[in-house]
This record gives C-alpha cells, sequence and structure tokens, in this order.
C-alpha cells in the first residue's frame, strides 16, 4: 500500500486527531493512529476508550488498506519537516512503514490496524443541529467551573440540557456554578446528559468557525460531527445535582460595577488574601465598594475602593477571590452586576449586557467571615 499526501495538511488533521492520545495508556495500541485508506481518502483516528476522533484527508493512494502508525513519532517527523509532498509505502505482511521526504527516508514499525479498539457508531440516536460558535462559547464559559473530583463524577462532566430548540449547559464544583443557555438549536428532542470535561476541551479546540456541529447521542455516547471530523464520547453515567435548587431567587441587594475594574481590583487585593482560602471580603454601601484582604499568618493587608451602583441594605461579605476572578474573566459586557442577599447565601454574578440568543448566570459561595 502506497500513499502521498502534503507533509503540512497531514500534520494539521494529526494535531485535531492526536489531542485525544494521552501520556501514560493502559495498550501500546492506543499510542497509534489508525490509518484508513479508501477510494483515494485517507481516514485517521486516534481514541483512549473513553473518547476517540476521526478525520478524513485527500490523498494520492494506488490501493486500499489499513494499518495502525505509531503517533509520537510521525507527529515528530512532520513537526521537523517543511512542508512539502511525502510518501508512505506500507508492507502488508511486516507492516513496516517507509516515509519519503525530499530529504531521505524514514522507517518506522507499524501495527495492526486489527488490534486497534472499534470506534463507536452512532445507533438509535437523537439528533439536534448546533452552530458551532455557540458551543465554543458554551464550553469555553462553563468548562472552568466543572469539578475535578473523581468522587463526585456527574460534577466532572458538563451537563447538557436539550430542549427543543434551546440547549442549557451547566457546570459546577459545589463551590461555583455556571448555567449558560442559547436558542438556536435545530432539533425535536428534549433531554439530558452528561459530556466529560476531556472531550469538550478537545472539541472546542476543533471546532471551525461559522459552521454547524450534528450533535447526536443515546443512552451511552455522544456524538460530535462537524466538516470532515466527528468526536464521539462516553457520557457520565450518573446523576447530575438538581443545580436550579441551589440557586438563591430572592436577592434584594443589586451591586452594579465595571467588569474590568472589578477583576483588576481583585487581582491586586488577591495578593495580600490567605494563600488557602483566597479570601477577599466585599464592604458595600450606596455608591461604593470596599474590597479588603489580609493574611493574618504573614500580616499582609490591603484595600481598595470602587465606585458602584448598589441598590439594597448595607453588607458584608466574603469570596474566594480566584474564583470571583475566574468567572470575570469569561464574561464579556463592559458592566457586571452582583445579586446579594446575606453573608451566608451565594452571590450571583450576571452581565449587564446580554449578546442575543444567550443568557448566562455564575453562582458563587461565600467564604465565612471570622470574626
Amino acid at each position: 500500500m502506497k500513499f502521498s499526501v502534503s507533509s503540512s495538511e497531514l500534520l494539521k488533521q494529526l494535531q485535531v486527531v492526536g489531542g485525544v492520545i494521552g501520556p501514560n495508556t493502559v495498550l501500546p495500541i492506543l499510542e497509534d493512529f489508525l490509518f484508513t485508506i479508501s477510494k483515494n481518502k485517507l481516514q485517521i483516528a486516534a481514541t483512549d476508550l473513553e473518547t476517540s476522533i476521526t478525520t478524513e484527508i485527500e490523498v494520492m493512494a494506488d490501493t486500499d488498506g489499513a494499518v495502525a502508525v505509531p503517533g509520537k513519532i510521525l507527529m515528530e517527523t512532520l513537526k521537523a519537516l517543511p512542508q512539502q509532498p511525502i510518501t508512505f509505502s506500507i508492507n502488508e505482511e511486516t507492516r513496516g512503514i517507509e516515509i519519503t521526504s525530499a530529504y531521505g527516508k524514514y522507517k518506522l514499525s507499524g501495527d495492526n490496524s486489527e488490534d486497534f479498539p472499534r470506534i463507536p457508531e452512532p445507533d438509535s440516536v437523537d439528533t439536534v443541529d448546533i452552530p458551532s460558535q455557540a458551543l465554543s462559547h458554551g464550553i469555553s464559559k462553563t468548562i472552568f467551573a466543572a469539578s475535578n473530583d473523581e468522587l463526585r463524577p456527574a460534577m466532572t462532566g458538563i451537563y447538557f440540557q436539550v430542549d427543543f430548540n434551546k440547549l442549557t449547559l451547566v457546570a459546577t464544583d459545589a463551590h461555583k456554578l455556571v448555567k449558560y443557555t442559547f436558542h438556536e438549536v435545530g432539533g425535536e428532542v428534549s433531554t439530558s446528559f452528561i459530556v466529560p470535561k476531556k472531550a469538550l476541551n478537545l472539541l472546542r479546540n476543533a471546532l471551525p468557525a461559522g459552521d454547524k456541529v450534528k450533535l447526536s447521542f443515546n443512552t451511552q455516547n455522544a456524538f460530535f460531527s462537524f466538516g470532515n471530523t466527528e468526536l464521539v464520547c462516553r457520557l457520565i453515567d450518573a446523576r447530575y445535582p438538581d443545580y436550579n435548587a441551589v440557586i438563591p431567587i430572592d436577592n434584594p441587594n443589586i451591586l452594579t460595577l465595571s467588569r474590568q475594574d472589578f477583576q483588576n481590583s481583585l487581582k491586586r487585593i488577591a495578593i495580600y488574601a490567605n494563600k488557602t482560602t483566597n479570601q477577599v471580603v466585599l464592604n458595600v454601601n450606596e455608591g461604593s465598594l470596599t474590597i479588603s484582604a489580609q493574611d493574618l499568618d504573614f500580616a499582609n493587608e490591603a484595600t481598595e475602593q470602587l465606585a458602584c451602583t448598589y441598590d439594597g441594605n448595607p453588607l458584608t461579605i466574603g469570596f474566594n477571590a480566584k474564583f470571583l476572578i475566574e468567572m470575570l474573566g469569561v464574561l464579556e459586557s463592559e458592566e457586571v452586576k452582583m445579586e446579594l442577599a446575606t453573608p451566608t447565601r451565594a452571590g450571583i454574578l450576571l452581565p449587564v449586557e446580554e449578546t442575543e440568543g444567550e443568557e448566562i448566570l455564575m453562582l458563587v459561595m461565600p467564604v465565612m467571615l471570622s470574626n
């Protein structure tokens, strides 16, 4: 089997697919790309058994066939080559692979394509269409709030709630929560499932701008299909917590201020906060917000005052600065508002100007103030 391809085109596709190959694979074959040639098209696949990505590229081939190619050495070779046509010659008996470039020849040994794990096919699936930009936005705005705690598997992914023409993404780690909704979904289905964080990070990096993504799903897997690429991932089999129950409804104290000023001030004040709690204290009165932090162990403290609009009773409340800084970095509006109730209830962070067709709500739990 022999085929020719542009080195840079091949590298580009391998970089999309290669993100799925982990550093510590459970089987040696999982370090490989599966190359399948059919009618002058090369299909490239990689998997870690939980997530799989396949993509396609045009090549000049003399025959159809398949081989598993060691990923690391192939990627390093292509990165070191300037753009040029390269030719792969594969001995189907020994699975020896010879790559020929304008500079010379490189030999490596492939593996049996039959040993490569089978990638799930869409079977008994429901399907919706989503604009790729909206999906990419949704992932970026929620993924940071997902948990890393393997003991609570449901929270380590993002909760997808499909409701006909609306999709809501939710992520929480019990300290912070983000709920992002957008409305331009084409579908006739209402359901929910949890997608792992790793798969969504890979998806976000691979998504093209201005395209549609076909999202199909059954009880075990989600299939994201766009352009020549398909990402398949196993869903997290767990029950997502009732997130609506933790969103406080009656928040009479409304603080409005510049997002950038608020974020920059928190970044400075956080330097002086206790490194374990990252606690900053917000002291809100009419027309002024005082942000302070102290680390009693090192006698460090800092205070800043910001102009704001405040409608409510004077309030002193503590938050983890790291969480607030992260949330403000994800919001895009010039001004943000915080809805607050008491020092012991969660604060709600919202953009003042919403982007048309989408809504975002962020919740952050307070850090209890010590007397």
